[in-house]
């Protein structure tokens, strides 16, 4: 069995100061920053690697599948049933590119700021296109299971779904650099597996929803040059009262 390390190896995962480099932050890791500076110095700067999870194996799964499921009316330049069932006069948007930008780690879509030499880059799911203003539409894909239908009025409501308007914001912001037109409204396609049934049957069965976001990208440049600031501080930021990573460390503190 490999032995595990808490600290990072690769010299490309953290932050030289002094590097004349373009230095990648992930859209994921742009999230970690706005949510605790501390945290984010520690992995970028330090190398401390992050508590890793278990794969989300199922909703990768329904992720290929759509993804499998959209191409075949993307080759045929037609609506998927989705965009008739909202009447969106939409089709998937074709570009030779698309399944580069679906790929985070070995492509995805980017933008180098040149002001900070970050850059910021991620992975689609996919991407529509209005055929009414030709602007194209970011798409997310999200699978889950709730007991209660999914509603468009408070689907983004809670907290921890903060991170999926993020994940829009910045996703438009990079297409936009990319002098990409793109809409200001993406849509969150949701599939929420039922458990009405009483039996499995080998079979899930999905409940799908349109949920329409409205994106704001005027806060990113500039939450971009604080980020630059903090990965070029020579002191550890303070720990965050309301991150749970450091409100953990604080509290084991006191056993020791």
């Amino acid at each position: 069995m490999m032995k595990k390390t808490s600290f990072r190896t690769r010299k490309s995962s953290l932050y030289d100061k002094n590097s004349l480099e373009p230095f990648k932050i992930s859209r994921s890791k742009f999230f970690n920053f706005l949510s605790c500076q501390r945290c984010f110095y520690l992995d970028r700067v330090i190398g401390l690697k992050e508590i890793s999870s278990p794969p989300y194996t199922l909703n990768n799964t329904v992720d290929e599948l759509l993804k499998k499921e959209f191409d075949y009316y993307r080759k045929k330049k037609i609506p998927h049933p989705i965009m008739l069932k909202n009447k969106l006069n939409f089709i998937p948007y074709n570009n030779e590119n698309l399944d580069t930008w679906r790929n985070s780690l070995t492509g995805g879509i980017a933008f180098h700021d040149e002001k900070t030499n970050l850059i910021i880059h991620g992975g689609i799911d996919d991407l529509w296109l209005d055929l009414d203003n030709k602007k194209i539409i970011v798409v997310d894909y999200k699978a889950q299971s709730s007991s209660y239908s999914v509603s468009a009025s408070t689907y983004l409501d809670s907290e921890w779904r903060l991170s999926y308007k993020i994940q829009m914001d910045v996703y438009v912001f990079i297409l936009r650099k990319m002098k990409f037109e793109v809409s200001d409204t993406t849509y969150f396609y949701v599939c929420n597996a039922e458990k009405k049934g009483d039996k499995f049957d080998n079979k899930i069965d999905f409940e799908v929803s349109l949920i329409p976001y409205k994106v704001n990208i005027n806060w990113i440049e500039k939450k971009i040059v604080e980020m630059k600031e903090i990965l070029n501080r020579n002191e550890i930021p303070e720990i965050n009262i309301n991150c749970e990573k450091c409100a953990y460390l604080k509290g084991g503190s006191s056993f020791f």
